[in-house]
Formats: C-alpha cells, sequence, structure tokens
C-alpha cells in the first residue's frame, strides 16, 4: 500500500526525523526516544523523499511508531516554542505547522493500519497476528 505524503508533509518529516536522531529535541526529548524507536525512525528516513510504500502490516506498525516518535519531539518543541516566545511568534508557528503536518500524515497511517488488519481477518478467518503482520503481502 502507497502512504502518499506532500512535500510540507515530507519536509516536516525528514526535519523531525533529523532531530530525533541528532537528539537535541527540547530538553533532550530526542535523546529519552527508546532505542527500538530511534532505529525505526532511521530506517524510515531514506524512504521520506516521496510516497512511502508499505508491504506488509509490520511495515506499517514499524513506520507508524516511527511517525510517533516524530511527532512526540515536534509536540515538545512546538510547546518550548510558544512558551519561549509567544504562540504567534514565527518560530512557534513554524513549529506548529511541522506538528500538524506530521499529525496529518500519522492519521493516515492509522487508519492504513485499521485496512490492513481488517482485510487481513477478512481473507484469513481471524485476527492479524505477528505471523500474518510479517507475510501478509499488501500490493501497491
Amino acid at each position: 500500500m502507497i502512504l502518499h505524503c506532500n512535500y510540507e508533509e515530507l519536509q516536516a518529516l525528514r526535519s523531525g526525523a533529523e532531530t530525533v536522531l541528532r537528539g537535541d529535541g527540547p530538553e533532550g526529548f530526542a535523546v529519552a526516544a527508546p532505542p527500538r524507536s530511534r532505529a525505526r525512525v532511521e530506517a524510515i528516513l531514506p524512504a521520506l523523499r516521496g510516497d512511502v510504500s508499505l508491504s506488509t502490516l509490520a511495515e506499517q506498525e514499524a513506520c507508524e511508531d516511527a511517525v510517533r516518535t516524530i511527532l512526540a519531539v515536534q509536540k515538545a518543541e512546538m510547546d518550548a516554542a510558544v512558551v519561549a516566545t509567544h504562540p504567534a511568534a514565527e518560530i512557534a508557528v513554524a513549529a506548529y505547522f511541522d506538528y500538524a503536518h506530521t499529525r496529518s500524515v500519522l492519521g493516515r497511517l492509522e487508519e492504513m493500519g485499521r485496512h490492513m488488519r481488517a482485510l487481513i481477518e477478512v481473507v484469513t478467518g481471524a485476527p492479524a497476528d505477528e505471523q500474518a503482520a510479517l507475510t501478509f503481502a499488501f500490493p501497491d
């Protein structure tokens, strides 16, 4: 399945991913990301050049975890910018838009995951388990 992303969303995701990987988020927030989540962010960074192809539920779940990690760092950055300046300051508004673009992508990823789980259940007759998440392939 293909996760379509526009230019602004890709920019926000790349910027957030780089912040996570550098570990220089507000008050070291990015450093606190679990190693597995950081690894997932690192894994999706090369794909953030255009639409993202997700062939299995396991890939969708890993991508969703990475985007959640990026979103958490961007929320902390947005909160810090608002508190340090004011809500209409350029840095606060820019932080909001990065957060909002990433949140929009996360919403589509969550919906994609629900659809993938439902399709696995319809085809196999059972809820998606770890094996199905790894092996049930979804075409682009």
